[in-house]
């Protein structure tokens, strides 16, 4: 059997991949448990400076599988299935490379909240996007109605929850829902060609700018504070200063370098 998720490197870029197309890459807890894993991979890679999130098959993703869900106790809905999958999301957003998911498939319900949680967006127009919840009786409930109002603005969360407006690709750039708009099987080419460019860039400095306009944005908070403050001492002689002094029980000499 396959893997339902899978990662994969190339150089500084790494690749995310959803792989259950028979199902449009619809997410299921094991689906979710494996995307979990594969950021963890994604994480730990120590040369990889960009992440790069696709669809295997015809779908980028479908959103939650409905028959994964369906059957669940209000409890299991609310623990199982909304709460774990707001990390698995919460773990995509803070990865500490800059993501850029390839959408060359629909994203809907779920599979826009998975889009949103990545920094970029590449589109291939013929795709639609768009939050269809409402229309079987339940919300947006992996930062649909959180994240994506402060990643495409209110406006365009409304016309698709509220109205059951789904977007083609030219008609979500203006709104600011995808970030580059391709012709159809370009996306992915387009996409590493544009990671390539950001792994171009300062390492370090990407990663702290990241963060950074996270914290702006109301996605990161007091660890972003934590962190940050972190890898600049540990990028300082004071870290290892203290260390050696604790290893060999001695006074610690530190200096501002």
């Amino acid at each position: 059997m396959p893997d339902l998720v899978t990662f994969e490197q190339d150089g500084s870029i790494g690749t995310i991949t959803l792989n259950r197309p028979e199902k449009f890459n619809a997410l299921d807890i094991p689906m979710l448990r494996a995307l979990e894993a594969a950021l963890d991979s994604a994480e730990l890679a120590a040369d990889v400076r960009v992440v790069l999130l696709r669809g295997e098959g015809k779908g980028f993703c479908a959103g939650g599988d409905i028959e994964a869900w369906a059957a669940m106790s209000a409890a299991d809905f609310q623990h199982q299935w909304v709460r774990y999958g707001h990390r698995v999301f919460d773990r995509l957003a803070r990865l500490r490379q800059p993501t850029i998911a390839v959408l060359s498939g629909h994203a809907l319900g779920g599979g826009l909240e998975l889009a949103a949680a990545c920094d970029l967006r590449v589109a291939e127009r013929q795709i639609k996007l768009g939050f269809p919840e409402t229309s079987i009786g339940v919300v947006p409930g992996w930062s649909g109605t959180q994240r994506a109002v402060r990643r495409f603005g209110a406006q365009a969360v409304r016309r698709m929850a509220l109205g059951g407006e789904m977007f083609a690709a030219p008609e979500a750039l203006p709104l600011g829902i995808v970030d580059r708009v391709v012709e159809t099987g370009a996306a992915l080419t387009e996409a590493k060609a544009w990671g390539e460019k950001i792994a171009a860039r300062g390492p370090l400095a990407t990663e702290a700018a990241k963060l950074m306009i996270a914290v702006a944005e109301g996605e990161e908070s007091a660890s972003s504070a934590e962190a940050l403050a972190s890898g600049f001492i540990a990028l300082t002689g004071d870290l290892k200063t203290g260390a050696e002094a604790f290893r060999t029980k001695t006074i610690p000499e530190f200096s501002r370098s």
